[in-house]
């Protein structure tokens, strides 16, 4: 991380909101990461952080006027939007995203946003209900547009007392994104990559459904280990409990409906990878109001779901060049992968064994690897215990020597 970040010159823009506390310690790791670091300092983020502190730990003056004469004869403000790499929002409240989305430039961090030629980062900060919120949306997904990356805020307990989506990404997060930007092209650069993770949920009514035990651990380490070969990931998960991954855009979905349109309509991409345990069945149909007890318990009739790993694996003009999926077994493991490898068409398979006390929401993993070979039969290979983690390296640096 320190190589990646030597000498690099971030403009940080520090607005308002109670997580402008965490910018402190955002200014410190940055510099111990190698970094430059000047910083811009709204009046709303004056209300919660000093420029005396942001001064002592940037070692830097820190600008916050944007009709100071002072600032204007030393630096200027066009001068300093471009005497920077990476212009930082963070945090970015709901307010400095809207005068964003709008172009406002009444104030310093307006004009500078404005002003730059350098790319622009932004990591949100608000109420939960303030992120939601329509208006907010429309104003990320037009900044997204204009090519502003997001640092995706993390679901918690926020100091307005309410949980939800808002907080502010940690500062690792933020560290582990900026660093992601500056860093050389990967084996993977130019790729683009699909996975999918974690369960999927099917309605039986507004309370009650239909889904199954994986963590989506698996599923968002390989989307991790892609990324980090440069690949540009798209994740697609089911209901976790896990945050979204850094420099990933993610996908939420609920049903195995729902998460075969999100592959659809992320084609075409290079690699796809089905880690998710998607539900084989759905209720032929739910009701709108909670069923009640009734001295007989209802009968449930179930149809198949769509297949998400044979759509994306069928021969067709943008199909994936490598389609790659997880077999979950509880027995016979090895034969009933090998039938799934060939039935579904996808060019590898990760066998495993699954239990109450196997796999599921654990942090290793034992796999097998199939391969369809050229010659049409199947190849295995048993890799040992190891961390999901070290699991989805393996298999990431396994695809990037099948694309060379």
């Amino acid at each position: 991380m320190t190589a990646s970040l030597q000498n690099r010159r971030i403009l940080l823009i520090i607005s308002g909101g109670i997580a402008a506390y965490k910018s402190l310690d955002l200014i410190r790791r940055l510099r111990e990461a190698g970094a430059r670091v000047r910083c811009v300092l709204t009046k709303g983020g004056a209300q919660f952080v000093t420029p005396l502190s942001v001064a002592a730990l940037s070692e830097e003056q820190v600008y916050s006027d944007l009709w100071a004469l002072t600032d204007e004869n030393q630096m200027g403000h066009i001068r300093l939007s471009r005497e920077s790499d990476l212009v930082v929002v963070a945090p970015a409240s709901a307010n400095i995203i809207a005068r964003m989305a709008e172009g406002l430039a009444d104030d310093l961090a307006g004009t500078l946003l404005l002003a730059t030629d350098k790319p622009v980062m932004i990591a949100p900060a608000m109420n939960g209900q303030m992120w939601q919120h329509a208006a907010t949306q429309a104003n990320i997904a037009t900044l997204e547009k204009r090519g502003i990356i997001r640092i995706d805020p993390a679901h918690g307990l926020m100091a307005c007392g309410e949980e939800g989506t808002g907080r502010m990404a940690e500062v690792a997060a933020i560290v582990t994104a900026i660093t992601a930007h500056f860093a050389k092209p990967g084996p993977l650069s130019g790729k683009r990559a699909l996975v999918t993770s974690g369960p999927t949920f099917e309605p039986i009514d507004p309370v009650r459904f239909i889904g199954n035990r994986s963590s989506g651990k698996q599923g968002h380490a390989l989307a991790e280990a892609l990324r980090d070969r440069g690949a540009e990931t798209i994740l697609i998960s089911g209901p976790t409990h896990l945050p979204d991954p850094v420099g990933i855009r993610t996908l939420h979905v609920q049903t195995a409906a729902e998460m075969l349109a999100a592959c659809e309509s992320a084609l075409p991409v290079d690699i796809a990878i089905c880690a998710a345990a998607v539900a084989d069945w759905r209720p032929a149909e739910t009701t709108t109001e909670k069923q009640k007890k009734g001295g007989k318990a209802p009968t449930l009739t179930l149809v198949e779901n769509p297949d998400i790993l044979a759509t994306l694996a069928k021969a067709r003009n943008n199909r994936p060049r490598i389609v790659i999926g997880f077999a979950a077994e509880t027995n016979d493991v090895l034969a009933h992968a090998t039938e799934k490898l060939k039935r579904k068409n996808c060019d590898w398979l990760l066998a495993n064994e699954v239990g109450t006390d196997k796999t599921f929401d654990q942090d290793d993993n034992q796999v097998t690897c199939l391969r369809r070979t050229a010659d049409g039969s199947v190849a295995s290979e048993d890799w040992p215990r190891m961390s999901k983690q070290d699991v989805a390296r393996q298999l990431a640096d396994a695809v990037v020597s099948f694309l060379k």
